[in-house]
């Protein structure tokens, strides 16, 4: 159970003087003879001012050397030094006894983590203080002096006293316990206390238990990854507990210590758990993960685990890492975090092959809903393939050279798996990963490697076949543009995940929606089922490879198309379909943007998007490309307001496109959302139905869903028979975080700007707003704001707070700017994120209105701020268009000037221009 790590220590004296501190404790134990008080008081002082000056130490030789490992057992000796001198302390000066008894024993050991012999800065400490089956005052007394002392230092530990049997009984029925008592490290006291624990711990135990142990820890090991969720790949991962960070190499070490009995991490090699190979591996990424971590708790000056954004530049600076041409520092260094946390999922899947072969630990399967029809043998030969067997429902080799015999068995082996609904053997993929260097220039031109890979692209289970591909390094070899963006973290917060993993999940949702039947994907799912059937793989094709080009000096939507000019030929596609794939993920971006900030009942906006799709088909595709694209960012980001613009721009683009025919005309769209309305909502007499639907006109019904449009109907009438000038209703999306403020009110010219300000005011970021006017002259706003309290109540009472302040100045109560300058004047500290201020104005996107379109960073008051430039400027909004992309806003206003006429002067064009941009550039200055 002892120490983990036998790496040679640094010299004692470069990090604690123990022989002068002992004699300082001594000193003060004269001084003070007879005020145990006043005693340890002085001591816990002396050891806390020493404790912080070894740490400032410890960082400063992490900052220059950049070793997180000997940094953990720097810090991890500092505190054995500390406890072994409070318990010297303890006992020869508060509770000394001469000729001790049997019963005046202690053992003090670590546990835990601490047991490891390797601690964070701001790690807590774990201790067991192992008494005598007869026990004594004198054993607590000793337990409390040491731990009150530790305490006065501002230490955080967790700590219990117990009897060796009490530790055995407490050990069979609690798995944490026992986890923690597998990793006990004895410090000071009486050793043959705790060699009786060890002894009896491996023989009443451990023995017999293996299966046990193993399953319930890689049962917590999934529910853990569930809890902070699956992926390895969210882009502001835990470095503790989340998926291949810290804890997994734990959780690999805890079994291999239990069911293997190694005490050392070399011994995994000695016992054939890894080879050297391997092990030079585990040993780099706990390497890499303890940097990271101890930088993190220095960073932050607590027990950080979360690499969020404003941790992660700071971090790669410490870790010595410079931005390239398309990639920034912090991107470099995520990269590499992202490439350490698959290589420790590898080593978890090696060693559960091996416990598998072992302990016949139940295997897993392709998909689970398949397994039930198929009767599982153990050893067979896979159908269409002599070069593979099926090993316990699993694809493995049928000889060692298979790959070698025929190159493109790496490529056969993953779709005969998805064939035949086989799962992997990681020895089979540890061989696949092995032989890399045969996927070269002529296995990439092979034209039946090449159809395999379309057909693995093509077929069900996609995803989770990609996804093992990318895993092994096969897809980056195969395709090496996409091997240049596995990895690959975005510095922003719009992206959940790493490029890789971002095309590979919209592979899934393509399949989610070519398959139907999800509410989520009404439109795409209609629209996959009437495009040519000759169109299918260019899509599947087109969404694997949108964001390939990302990371790149140059607009990654144009070196995407690039790329596919250059790949698809060589899988299968003709010169129109090529061309047609570069035309998408060139595109990819238009449908989003459009339908997201642009008027969509500008007849302008509908035939300026229609003469960039040109065909109904190239439509329908990029339709569906957009909405796998969207969904495929994050959890959230993909609702059922953008789903309706979404709806609203394809069928108001249709008819331009079809010389006036549609499926679904404009009116024909305009009687159908009606008529759902009424069938939906039937609370209402018709009369009062009637004179409702007539108060809203064509744009709501066509690009608001249905729900709100329920909601909004019983809003309006609650708040009008209540006689309420302004009324707010309160609603909170759990998906995307946000609380939505619905505001009805009369219009009035500067509302938006007002209702933007006491967001402001309020601390309030408007993340998206939907602007709606009725014949009758009220407005009807949904805003939707970032959340800042966890309940929902807390955020209920700062939505009144709004409501409040958008009266009192309406009213004429309150002066907006001086109340938004106080809340600027307290802003907190500048976003770690930089957005070059963009600023455009322009009459071709609207043949009524100027278009000025701002994208710049993200911040609460923003809106407030434009707005009320804008209005400086005498210019008249018509309508807005809010959206954020993480960070980044944009923001769209469609104005004209106070005689309602077009800003044609290119000088008052430059001047609106110079002047938005002063604004956005001065607070990025501030920042």
């Amino acid at each position: 159970m002892d120490d983990i790590v036998k790496e040679a220590q640094p010299e004692a004296d470069e990090r604690f003087d123990i022989a002068r501190i002992t004699a300082a404790v001594d000193a003060l134990a004269e001084e003070h003879t007879g005020r145990e008080d006043v005693f340890r008081a002085a001591v816990a002082k002396l050891l806390k001012a020493e404790m912080v000056e070894a740490r400032a130490t410890a960082q400063a030789v992490l900052l220059k050397d950049r070793h997180g490992r000997r940094c953990a057992e720097r810090l991890c000796f500092v505190q054995d030094e500390i406890i072994r001198i409070l318990f010297e302390a303890a006992t020869r000066h508060l509770y000394y006894s001469p000729i001790p008894s049997g019963a005046e024993r202690m053992a003090v050991v670590a546990t835990g983590g601490y047991g490891r012999g390797l601690m964070a800065p701001e790690s807590d400490i774990d201790l067991l203080f192992i008494l005598p089956y007869k026990q004594t005052a004198w054993g607590e007394q000793v337990a409390e002096a040491i731990l009150y002392c530790l305490w006065d230092m501002g230490l955080k530990v967790g700590h219990a006293t117990r009897s060796v049997d009490e530790s055995i009984r407490q050990a069979r029925g609690d798995m944490t316990i026992r986890t923690a008592i597998l990793e006990t490290r004895f410090l000071t006291g009486d050793r043959p206390l705790y060699d009786e624990l060890v002894t009896r711990f491996d023989k009443e135990v451990v023995q017999g238990t293996a299966t046990e142990f193993v399953t319930a820890k890689l049962a917590e090991r999934e529910e853990r990854h569930r809890r902070g969720g699956q992926s390895r790949y969210l882009v502001e991962p835990n470095v503790k507990d989340g998926k291949g960070g810290l804890r997994d190499l734990h959780t690999l070490f805890w079994i291999a210590k239990y069911v293997y009995r190694v005490r050392d991490t070399d011994e995994l090699l000695d016992r054939g758990v890894f080879d050297a190979q391997e092990y030079r591996t585990f040993r780099r990424c706990a390497d890499f993960l303890w940097s990271v971590r101890c930088n993190l708790h220095f960073f932050a000056g607590r027990a950080e685990e979360r690499l969020s954004f404003d941790m992660q530049r700071e971090i790669a600076v410490r870790l010595g890492y410079t931005s390239h041409p398309g990639m920034q520092d912090v991107e470099r260094f995520m990269k590499h975090y992202f490439l350490i946390a698959k290589e420790v999922g590898d080593l978890t899947a090696i060693l559960c092959a091996k416990l598998e072969n072992e302990q016949a630990k139940p295997a897993p399967v392709l998909s689970r809903v398949m397994a039930r029809f198929r009767p599982s043998t153990v050893r067979r030969r896979v159908p269409d393939s002599d070069d593979f067997i099926v090993d316990n429902n699993r694809i493995n080799l049928a000889a060692p050279d298979v790959f070698k015999h025929d190159p493109v068995n790496l490529i056969r082996i993953f779709r005969l798996a998805q064939k035949n609904n086989l799962a992997f053997h990681p020895d089979a993929m540890r061989t696949v990963t092995r032989s890399l260097k045969l996927i070269n220039t002529e296995l990439r031109a092979d034209g039946e490697a090449n159809r395999l890979f379309m057909e693995i692209l093509t077929s069900n289970d996609a995803e989770v076949v990609l996804r093992r591909m990318n895993e092994t390094g096969v897809l980056g070899h195969f395709i090496r543009a996409f091997g240049k963006i596995v990895s690959m973290m975005q510095f922003n917060m719009y992206h959940h995940y790493t490029v890789d993993e971002h095309l590979i999940r919209c592979i899934g949702f393509l399949q989610e929606i070519e398959r139907g039947g999800s509410d989520e994907f009404i439109v795409a799912s209609d629209l996959m089922r009437k495009t040519r059937p000759e169109h299918r793989a260019v899509l599947y094709i087109a969404t694997l490879l949108h964001d390939i080009a990302k990371g790149r000096p140059e607009d990654h939507s144009i070196a995407g198309a690039r790329v596919a000019r250059r790949l698809c030929p060589r899988l299968g596609f003709n010169a129109a379909d090529t061309e047609l794939v570069a035309w998408l993920i060139e595109q990819h971006l238009t449908m989003s943007t459009v339908a997201q900030s642009r008027d969509l009942t500008d007849r302008k906006t509908i035939e300026n998007f229609a003469a960039v799709v040109q065909s109904v088909e190239q439509m329908k595709l990029l339709t569906i490309l957009t909405t796998a694209d969207i969904r495929g960012v994050g959890p959230g980001v993909w609702n059922g307001w953008k789903a309706q613009l979404i709806r609203t721009l394809y069928y108001e683009t249709e008819p331009v496109l079809t010389g006036g025919f549609s499926e679904f005309d404009r009116a024909r769209r305009l009687a159908i959302a009606q008529a759902e309305f009424r069938e939906a909502f039937t609370e209402w007499p018709e009369q009062e139905l009637n004179s409702y639907v007539a108060r809203h006109y064509p744009a709501y019904w066509l690009k608001v869903e249905l729900p709100r449009k329920i909601r909004h109907a019983r809003f309006v009438r609650a708040s009008e028979q209540a006689g309420h000038k302004l009324a707010i209703n309160v609603g909170f999306d759990e998906a995307r975080g946000v609380t939505e403020l619905t505001i009805l009110a009369m219009d009035h010219p500067w509302l938006l700007s007002i209702i933007a300000g006491a967001c402001a005011s309020a601390g309030a970021n408007i993340v998206d707003a939907q602007i709606y006017t009725t014949t009758d002259g009220r407005a009807l706003d949904t805003i939707a704001i970032t959340r800042e309290y966890d309940r929902d109540e807390d955020e209920g009472r700062r939505a009144t707070r709004i409501g409040e302040m958008i009266e009192d100045v309406l009213e004429g109560k309150l002066r907006l700017p001086e109340v938004v300058a106080r809340r600027a004047a307290g802003r907190g500290k500048a976003r770690p994120f930089v957005v070059e201020p963009e600023v455009t104005v322009n009459n071709q996107w609207s043949d009524r209105y100027t278009v000025i379109e701002v994208s710049g960073l993200d911040r609460p008051g923003l809106l407030y701020e434009l707005t009320t430039s804008i209005s400086k400027l005498n210019l008249n909004i018509a309508s807005a268009h809010v959206a954020t992309f993480g960070e980044r806003a944009r923001d769209v206003f469609y104005v004209t000037d106070l005689l309602g006429a077009q800003i044609t002067a290119p000088t008052r064009q430059a001047a609106i221009r110079s002047a938005l941009l002063h604004l956005l550039a001065s607070e990025m200055a501030a920042a």
